[in-house]
């Protein structure tokens, strides 16, 4: 049990060790059941070792209950960005580097962030990346 800012405990922290019951791997098995033993007797899929956005969910909890509201809010996103595809998060990832997007093709990329996966929080922050590139010149012309 650790100890958040301001002496508060959080018993849930970390997961893996206060919360094994309630939490499932992307395949669905419970966390407590993936172990090295089972890595290495080749019984895991790949879905047993994704994170799954109420994991993260429940670690950005804990970090804001901590005083850590930037770790809090890059979980949040994280588990919004679990629903795209992985070949999907690299292409917005390539098209965020700067240089790489026009200003409007960013905020292109915010807006399908919302309609198409429902991620409000990082279409935010790409909103608000767009912005900065703008003004700093980092944006494509």
């Amino acid at each position: 049990m650790q100890k958040a800012e301001g002496g508060r405990r959080n018993e849930r922290y970390p997961l893996m060790e206060g919360a094994t019951d309630e939490l499932k791997a992307a395949s669905g098995r419970s966390v407590g059941e993936i172990s090295l033993e089972a890595l290495t007797a080749d019984e895991l899929t790949d879905d047993d070792l994704r994170i799954t956005p109420e994991a993260l969910r429940a670690q950005a909890e804990i970090a804001q209950g901590a005083d850590f509201p930037q770790l809090a809010a890059n979980l949040r996103r994280a588990a919004e960005l679990t629903a795209v595809p992985n070949a999907e998060l690299l292409r917005m990832y390539e098209t965020l580097r700067p240089g790489r997007a026009t200003y409007e093709q960013m905020v292109a990329l915010a807006d399908r962030l919302v309609s198409e996966f429902e991620a409000h929080e990082a279409a935010a922050f790409v909103r608000e990346a767009a912005e900065v590139y703008r003004a700093r010149g980092l944006a494509k012309p």
